[in-house]
C-alpha cells in the first residue's frame, strides 16, 4: 500500500506525522508526503518542517490519501492544485481520508456529498457547507470516505485502515509498538467533558 500525505502550509503536525507514524509500521506499506513541488512545508506553530518528497504530478494513484488539518486549512481551500490532486486522486485510492479540518478540503474536491463524515469539534457544525452529513464520532467510515475527528483521533483513524486493509493482530501489533495506550491526566478530550468555559479557550489556540 502506498499512501499519500499532502502537506501545505500551516497544517497541524500531529495531524500528519500521527498517521505516517502507524501506517511505517505496517510491513511493505510506504508512505510519501507530497506538495505541489517537492521541499520544506512548515506546520501551524511554525517551527517545524517536514520535506514533501514529491509533487502532486509525481504521485497521481496511491493507495490511500490522508489530508491533514489545521488553521492553513482555510486558505488552502483556494489551492485549485492540492483541491484538484485529492479529486483526481480519490478515483484511484481504496480509501481517501482525512483528520480534523482536512474533511473540508475533501469537501472542497466534491468528495463529501451526503457523505457522513467528521472533524473536529469546533467546526463540526460548518461541515454541512461543504456537502457533508455531519457526525459526531471519532471516525466516520462512509465507503471509500473514512474522517477521523480532531487531531488524536488521526492515529485511532490509521490504526482501523491498518485493521481493515491488512488485519486485526497487525493493527494491535503496530499499536503496541506504539505503544499507545491513552490515559490522559484530565479528562476533557471533548466539550462533553471539558470544564466549563474552557472551549472558547480552546478554540483560541487553535484559530
Amino acid at each position: 500500500m502506498h499512501v499519500a500525505i499532502p502537506l501545505y502550509p500551516r497544517f497541524t503536525a500531529l495531524d500528519a506525522v500521527g498517521p505516517y507514524t502507524v501506517f511505517g509500521f505496517v510491513p511493505g506499506w510506504r508512505v510519501t508526503f507530497v506538495a505541489a513541488e517537492p521541499g520544506p512545508v512548515t506546520d501551524d506553530v511554525g517551527s517545524l518542517t517536514l520535506h514533501a518528497e514529491a509533487g502532486y504530478a509525481d504521485l497521481t494513484r496511491p493507495d490511500i490519501v490522508m489530508v491533514p488539518g489545521g488553521p492553513g486549512t482555510v486558505a488552502a481551500l483556494g489551492d485549485r492544485a492540492l483541491v484538484d490532486w485529492i479529486t483526481e486522486a480519490s478515483r484511484y485510492t481504496r480509501w481517501t481520508t482525512s483528520v480534523c479540518s482536512g474533511s473540508f478540503l475533501l469537501g472542497a474536491a466534491g468528495l463529501l456529498a451526503g457523505r457522513r463524515a467528521t472533524t473536529h469539534w469546533g467546526w463540526l457544525d460548518r461541515l454541512a457547507t461543504v456537502g457533508a452529513v455531519p457526525v459526531s464520532e471519532r471516525i466516520v467510515h462512509d465507503g471509500d470516505i473514512v474522517t477521523a475527528a480532531g487531531v488524536s483521533a488521526g492515529i485511532d483513524m490509521a490504526l482501523f485502515l491498518v485493521g481493515r486493509a491488512v488485519d486485526d493482530r497487525t493493527a494491535q501489533a503496530v499499536q503496541l509498538a506504539m505503544e499507545y495506550d491513552p490515559q490522559p491526566p484530565y479528562r476533557c478530550g471533548s466539550p462533553a467533558t471539558a470544564p466549563d468555559g474552557l472551549t472558547a479557550t480552546a478554540l483560541s489556540l487553535i484559530s
